[in-house]
């Protein structure tokens, strides 16, 4: 069984078609990015498989059940780190725990090991504005594997940071997620983040939102994101993506 299987999905908003007959499964463990023009709809997935967004029209399963929000089986990583200003780094990391009612120790002790993972090990009382924005991703990268779903949806959550800092994160991305192995939903639109970090990259066409390829790629794990981009494969494979996204856009020229 899929961990996620999505079926002749449509989305209207009023009058705007955003998603038309899009169908995907995900098997357990995969890590999948979504890329696509600004306003495809990608993000639009990531909130019906929250259940923030109302089913109307198609099929969505989320580890055999219909997504409802507030489901446990699901954490969901947002462009912007949301950290609480008046919360240390550690009570920060330990907020969706305590709000799924995880006694104060353990999800104290999850929570310093995953701040360790993430490289901020002796930052645990340092409030956000004592953390610059790499360091509060981090966090907040803490925060969503401290939950421990066993499906992880994560939306651009590197795109606002300096190159350098990103590359690391997707490193750390990688190296957490080959320990945990939960199934992720990426979306971004760094074309060399998505094949970077990827099992699968999934291209969108330009609104309304329509699945025109489904990229397996082939390289190898364990992965380095910056060893990658020195492969020519890796550059091939960049290659064939973009093309996909090109045959998508259509009229349409919008990227970011």
């Amino acid at each position: 069984m899929s961990a996620i299987s999505i079926s002749d999905l449509t989305v209207r908003f009023g009058d705007v078609l955003a998603v038309d007959n899009a169908s995907l499964e995900i098997a357990d463990g995969e890590f999948v990015s979504i890329v696509g023009p600004s306003g495809c709809g990608k993000t639009t997935i990531l909130n019906l498989l929250t259940g923030l967004v109302p089913l109307t029209q198609g099929r969505i399963s989320l580890l055999g059940k219909t997504p409802v929000v507030g489901n446990p089986d699901v954490a969901y990583m947002l462009a912007r780190d949301s950290l609480l200003p008046w919360r240390s780094a550690l009570d920060n990391a330990g907020y969706g725990m305590e709000i799924r009612g995880v006694a104060p120790q353990e999800r104290q002790r999850r929570a310093r090991e995953l701040l360790a993972e993430v490289g901020l090990k002796g930052f645990e009382q340092h409030y956000p504005k004592m953390l610059s924005h790499g360091m509060r991703q981090r966090c907040a990268l803490a925060r969503t594997f401290c939950l421990d779903s066993p499906v992880m949806l994560m939306d651009e959550p590197f795109g606002a940071l300096d190159a350098q800092t990103k590359l690391q994160l997707e490193d750390l991305l990688l190296n957490l997620w080959t320990e945990h192995r939960h199934t992720v939903v990426f979306i971004t639109h760094d074309l060399a983040e998505a094949v970077a970090l990827s099992d699968r990259v999934v291209v969108m066409s330009a609104r309304p939102g329509r699945i025109i390829a489904d990229m397996r790629i082939e390289l190898d794990r364990p992965r380095s994101v910056r060893a990658l981009q020195k492969l020519p494969r890796f550059l091939e494979i960049y290659a064939q993506v973009w093309s996909k996204l090109e045959e998508g856009l259509g009229n349409s020229e919008v990227l970011t």
